[in-house]
């Protein structure tokens, strides 16, 4: 039996790993997908918001060739610390059920084996879930949820909902590489205020300019294989669409929380309940991790602030499996 299992081969994952070998702790990180799934499947020419030194974990340092790094700088660095520390992650393997044991500790299911361990850290982020428009039509294969790059829409009429960072990145990118129309629909009533400094300005400036047309306070009602049917306070639209880019925004896996049975507190955020000293949650033995500790406000946590949770878990770990030990 392990002394900890960890779930999310992401930076906190990664972080949490490092905290558990520091701590003299037994441990195994699983993931469902690759080694930090989610920066794998960022837009491939994303740059960070934040600058390298932030996105260090376990004291390996993180040199980039730029003032803020690259999706291709921060897959390389990872790899490189899941290496130094010979983490041995299990990587495309999801635990699909989770159960308490009578003895204590927890047992872990996947489709290729089962695991025990005597404490469970969360750490799963959330970008597998994203939010949905919830409107006839988004199941057509024209409508992505996730964002690569923009050479498959070139020559075509791209949508982009959002006025976030992956919506202005989306929008700036294919309208550089020859999109035929780019047209933004934004909820709100301007381009989100947290949007990158160097790019808010540019979208903005495209917009006024007309080379990206933007439409306010909308609301989406229908999608069809050749247009996209939306609101705004002037009345009805219609316009043509080859695919649209919904970039939405994702949320943690809540019903992952909800099978080990994690409370949540009875706010808009769905934020579950946790110490903050510890990070362990109403469950004896469950830990969370991440941006997953914010519910759905995933913009609370992020590697530079929540790598700081690892020790925190770690330290009650060992303190708890040193008192077991001395029973």
């Amino acid at each position: 039996m392990k002394d900890v299992i960890i779930i999310g081969a992401g930076p906190i994952g990664l972080a949490c790993g490092i905290a558990a070998k520091e701590q003299g702790l037994s441990f195994t990180i699983f993931d469902k997908g690759t080694l930090v799934n989610s920066l794998y499947h960022y837009p491939l020419n994303m740059t960070f918001f934040s600058t390298s030194d932030r996105l260090e974990i376990g004291g390996v340092p993180f040199i980039s060739q730029n003032p803020k790094p690259t999706r291709a700088e921060a897959l390389e660095y990872y790899r490189r610390v899941c290496s130094h520390w010979a983490l041995d992650p299990q990587l495309y393997e999801a635990i699909n059920t989770f159960e308490s044991l009578p003895t204590g500790g927890f047992l872990l299911c996947s489709e290729k084996g089962s695991y025990q361990c005597k404490h469970l850290v969360i750490a799963t982020g959330f970008y597998d879930f994203p939010y949905l428009l919830n409107v006839p039509g988004e199941t057509l294969d024209k409508v992505k949820h996730y964002y690569s790059e923009p050479h498959p829409y070139f020559n075509m009429d791209v949508v982009v909902v959002g006025a976030a960072n992956s919506a202005v990145d989306a929008a700036l990118e294919t309208y550089r590489k020859g999109a035929k129309s780019v047209t933004m629909l934004v909820r709100e009533k301007n381009i989100g205020e947290n949007v990158k400094y160097w790019a808010r300005p540019d979208i903005i400036n495209r917009i006024e300019e007309g080379s990206i047309k933007a439409y306010f306070e909308t609301a989406i009602t229908a999608i069809t294989p050749t247009s996209v049917q939306f609101t705004t306070p002037e009345g009805g639209h219609e316009i043509p669409n080859d695919f649209v880019l919904a970039m939405t925004g994702y949320q943690p896996n809540f019903s992952l929380l909800e099978q080990l049975g994690v409370r949540f507190h009875q706010d808009v955020d769905r934020t579950p309940v946790y110490d903050a000293t510890t990070m362990e949650s109403n469950v004896p033995g469950v830990y969370l991790a991440g941006v997953v500790c914010g519910g759905l406000k995933t913009n609370k946590w992020f590697i530079e602030n929540s790598r700081e949770h690892a020790p925190l878990i770690m330290q009650d770990i060992q303190a708890k499996v040193a008192a077991a030990t001395q029973n």
